[in-house]
């Protein structure tokens, strides 16, 4: 029989190695009865075990590892020498088998041979923000979901989520204060962080149905709850804006006027400043799937502006590159694709001195507002929906009661009225009289 035979000395080691009778030789493993089951070991390091699973042929050892976070993972990594003799790889002694479970427990992500370590929801999040860039997608939604878990959850594997865990996370969002539509966003964020290791990992693939079945989203969390601002109020807001700060009035001014979202305006260069034309050549956004999203961020369309925008813009661009940002900040740095942060404290304190709620009211609001006043000035929905990169669907359900609010103003511009007075009433022929 091969194998470490009873009395084998410890190999020399400045730090002793822990001891497990059971288990340190052949022929003491091979008196233990067959099971699934592994047979603890001893512990390695602080959340660190050796186990070992007794099988009919060579038995495997396993390490079982601390996510850190209240969960631990288990993986066969190595067979014993049972019958075999080790040969320092895919075959290793009780004493080989500790210094490889700690390697195997220890190993980072991009490590060599990490394919083999379970991979848990903080890297499966890893790995969705890389392709995402990849693929010219949004990492933002890796970072959202991110924001939103607890430790106990990024830590554990992938395939040790559980239905009720993951729906209980959920909920407390809910209870948290964030918003349904919040919440079903960071729940699609994870979703899809989750279905991606899946997809490369097939050990796991057998658990989707805990993140794409049984965690559902939740229900009524699409109705519109888009800020409306009257023309006078718009007209505020910008007119503060230009006190507060001059480059940031003129974004909100080519807000209010073209409907665009500010990730749209901040992406404008000078050579998409139509003068002649009085319009701008608004670049799409990157909404939608995202094997589409780069190259829809390489498409314009033609949205009409105001002359008095188009003498600001022109005095604004003087001087500057064709490929040179057309808004850009006091400072002269462009505001950045995705760096909100950069406009929305200083919007907030224009609205508040407006007298009106900054958790309300954003430069969204202005988008809405443009999208609202086209709309109930006849503008056809298909156009509407063109020029503020819309689809005639997203439209009707987000501004539904708003059109039907009005629809009643619309309709009676195109009634019949027969209250005319009597000389205007032409008299038919008498042959065609019925």
């Amino acid at each position: 029989m091969f194998g470490t035979q009873p009395g084998t000395p410890e190999p020399f080691s400045a730090v002793p190695k822990p001891r497990a009778s059971r288990l340190e030789s052949a022929s003491a493993r091979l008196r233990l009865a067959i099971r699934r089951k592994p047979y603890t070991g001893p512990s390695l390091a602080r959340g660190i075990k050796l186990l070992y699973r007794r099988n009919r042929t060579n038995g495997s050892w396993v390490v079982k590892a601390s996510t850190g976070h209240g969960a631990y993972w288990t993986k066969a990594f190595a067979s014993a020498d049972d019958f075999e003799p080790s040969d320092g790889r895919t075959v290793l002694t009780y004493w080989e088998a500790q210094d490889a479970a700690k390697k195997f427990a220890r190993r980072q992500p991009g490590d060599v041979a990490d394919e083999s370590r379970p991979l848990t929801v903080s890297e499966a999040l890893d790995y969705y923000d890389a392709d995402l860039r990849v693929r010219g997608g949004d990492a933002y939604n890796a970072r959202r979901a991110r924001f939103h878990l607890p430790g106990s959850i990024l830590g554990k594997p992938v395939g040790l989520l559980g239905s009720t865990e993951l729906c209980k996370w959920r909920d407390g969002l809910v209870e948290k204060g964030l918003s349904r539509a919040s919440v079903n966003r960071v729940r699609n964020a994870l979703r899809a962080a989750l279905s991606l290791s899946a997809r490369r990992d097939r050990r796991i693939a057998n658990r989707r149905h805990v993140w794409e079945e049984d965690l559902a989203a939740l229900p009524n969390a699409t109705e519109a709850r888009n800020v409306v601002l009257a023309d006078d109020v718009v007209a505020r807001l910008i007119a503060a804006a230009y006190e507060h700060d001059r480059a940031l009035g003129l974004l909100a001014q080519v807000l209010a006027e073209t409907g665009a979202r500010p990730s749209q305006a901040v992406r404008l260069t000078v050579a998409d400043l139509d003068a002649k034309h009085s319009r701008l050549m608004m670049p799409r956004s990157g909404k939608g799937h995202p094997h589409k999203r780069a190259m829809k961020m390489q498409e314009r369309v033609p949205v009409p502006i105001t002359a008095a925008l188009v003498a600001l813009l022109k005095q604004e661009a003087k001087g500057r590159a064709s490929n040179a940002p057309l808004l850009t900040r006091s400072n002269g740095e462009a505001w950045g694709y995705r760096r909100n942060d950069r406009y929305r404290g200083d919007f907030a304190v224009v609205v508040a001195a407006c007298g009106l709620d900054p958790k309300t009211v954003t430069l969204y609001a202005l988008r809405h507002s443009c999208i609202s006043r086209s709309l109930l000035r006849g503008v056809p929905v298909t156009v509407v929906a063109d020029l503020t990169d819309t689809s005639e669907r997203e439209i009707r359900k987000h501004y539904a009661k708003l059109i039907s609010h009005h629809a009643d103003e619309i309709a009676r511009r195109a009634l019949l009225d027969v209250s005319q007075p009597a000389g205007n009433v032409v008299a038919l022929p008498p042959g065609r009289r019925a």
